[in-house]
């Protein structure tokens, strides 16, 4: 039987990002509820982690709930965040052996203390780890991740100096989430759907787009290898002309 060629350095993404889409398309063609492809999307969430992890991925950054999420039924928003609640507990031990950090970004201030008090736990737990590099973007958009830098680029600096020195990409991207990262070199959207839907909207701007119609909780080790497949293919210039 034919052997894989190993992925090189260059065909390989340093950093993917995940938009995770289609738990609830999913269920209704299963004729389950809303909430049980919510539940089969988290724990495609740890497989994925898992996957990527051994694949030599060094950075993953997952889209869990959007600021728009909210406008969704109260019980289905809360069993969404039950399901991942159950997830960190679930996952701490298998976190620290394979030396994961995980980090949140995203609004707080609207999530109730016990799932603030999750999130400082589970971020302190593992701040020191640095093998592997997972984000969860949890109550974020990228139109507010921007307003946030630009108000803490403004407390730092003062409108003042702002006017003075202006205003340059590398000074913005200390502010925006994810700053410590590189970007990632690719998106990945599940479902068929083909837009960014308000996700990291200045990390994006020279990331690989990759739209599979598979469903997010069918997305396995074989459906990720399709993606890396794909952004090897892909020429990257980055606005360059190559000669």
């Amino acid at each position: 039987m034919k052997t894989e060629r190993p992925l090189s350095d260059e065909e390989r993404p340093r950093h993917i990002a995940i938009i995770m889409d289609g738990n609830g398309r999913w269920a209704k063609e299963r004729g389950l509820t809303r909430t049980q492809g919510h539940r089969q999307g988290v724990e495609r969430v740890r497989e994925v982690i898992e996957h990527a992890q051994s694949l030599g991925v060094e950075i993953l950054t997952v889209f869990a709930f959007s600021t728009e999420n909210w406008t969704r039924p109260r019980r289905e928003i809360a069993m969404l965040f039950s399901y991942m609640t159950r997830f960190l507990l679930k996952s701490k031990k298998d976190i620290m052996r394979k030396n994961i950090r995980l980090t949140f970004i995203g609004r707080r201030d609207r999530l109730d203390e016990v799932r603030r008090r999750q999130i400082r736990e589970i971020e302190e737990l593992t701040e020191n780890n640095n093998s592997f590099f997972v984000n969860i973007a949890l109550d974020y958009g990228g139109r507010w991740d921007i307003c946030e830098a630009v108000k803490k680029m403004l407390n730092d600096t003062g409108s003042d100096e702002l006017a003075r020195d202006g205003v340059s990409e590398e000074r913005f991207q200390r502010y925006v989430s994810l700053a410590q990262f590189p970007d990632p070199d690719l998106l990945i959207r599940t479902s068929g759907e083909q837009r960014i839907s308000n996700f990291l909207l200045w990390q994006l701007a020279y990331s690989e787009l990759y739209f599979t119609q598979c469903y997010w909780p069918d997305f396995d080790k074989n459906e990720l290898m399709k993606a890396f497949k794909a952004y090897a293919h892909r020429e990257r210039r980055f606005g360059r002309v190559n000669s």
